[in-house]
């Protein structure tokens, strides 16, 4: 799912629908809070890069040969210091990495249940704090390059989580942004002195709200092999999670190249 912040600041989905590689539109998912839904797998799941039909995907939505090829699955995108592209160097795809890794980066701290550093594209910082489910968030260092930004990262996770639990970050309701803040100013007072060079003087803080009625008690993860019909009240939806009132919910990102059917009871 695709996701905006509104002027409320409120996360807004929309889900891509696609037929193999063709895209045929997108449901606006906000809409569907409170509906009762019903979502069948059929049984077919085909690679979102090259179409091919698969029995698993690999990645998100990936065959096992575009796993091992395609740029988007590249060791630089799970650990940016990796990156080599503004040497010249690529480790997969030259044109893709200069666009995508060769451009200015932000290294940021979020607040989930806990907070958090991370690094992402400046152009994409947004929707990358709601695809984690973050409640508030600002910007800690700006780079010109991916790998930059990376070694600011791994310097920071010896001082502050660089992950989080996503059943944590589904049933946290509240940011305490007075820890985010003071993180900041902790952070900033250990950065090396060269690392220190790209600290951002901005200290604003993004506040995220999402779609969600009502947080589950217990939750119940679920995986369209094991569950092939899922239905329920959709109660919200938080980062890639889609909650249901019977406390199940699923994500919806992991399931990228299944082919389902989607309904709406009411």
């Amino acid at each position: 799912m695709s996701a905006i912040l509104n002027e409320q600041q409120l996360a807004i989905y929309s889900m891509p629908l696609f037929s193999s590689l063709e895209k045929q539109g997108e449901l606006c998912m906000n809409e569907l809070i409170n509906q009762t839904i019903e979502i069948r797998f059929t049984g077919k799941i085909n690679c979102i890069e090259t179409g091919k039909s698969i029995s698993k995907t690999y990645g998100e939505g990936l065959c096992y040969e575009a796993w091992l090829k395609s740029p988007a699955a590249a060791p630089s995108v799970i650990h940016p210091e990796l990156s080599r592209i503004h040497e010249g160097i690529a480790l997969r795809d030259f044109e893709w990495e200069m666009k995508y890794h060769n451009c200015q980066h932000v290294v940021y701290l979020s607040f989930t249940d806990k907070v958090k550093v991370g690094v992402t594209r400046s152009t994409n910082t947004i929707s990358r704090w709601i695809d984690q489910g973050a409640l508030a968030a600002l910007i800690f260092a700006e780079t010109p390059y991916r790998q930059l930004a990376g070694q600011i990262e791994v310097f920071l996770k010896d001082y502050v989580a660089d992950k989080t639990s996503w059943q944590a970050m589904i049933t946290c309701n509240a940011a305490d942004i007075s820890i985010l803040m003071k993180e900041k100013e902790r952070l900033e007072n250990i950065i090396t002195e060269d690392l220190g060079l790209f600290l951002s003087d901005d200290y604003q803080v993004t506040n995220i709200y999402y779609p969600v009625n009502t947080l589950p008690k217990k939750i119940l993860s679920c995986k369209l092999e094991r569950t092939p019909v899922l239905t329920g009240k959709l109660v919200g939806i938080k980062g890639q999670y889609l909650i249901f009132d019977s406390g199940q919910v699923i994500n919806i990102r992991s399931h990228a190249g299944y082919e389902i059917e989607l309904l709406c009871a009411s």
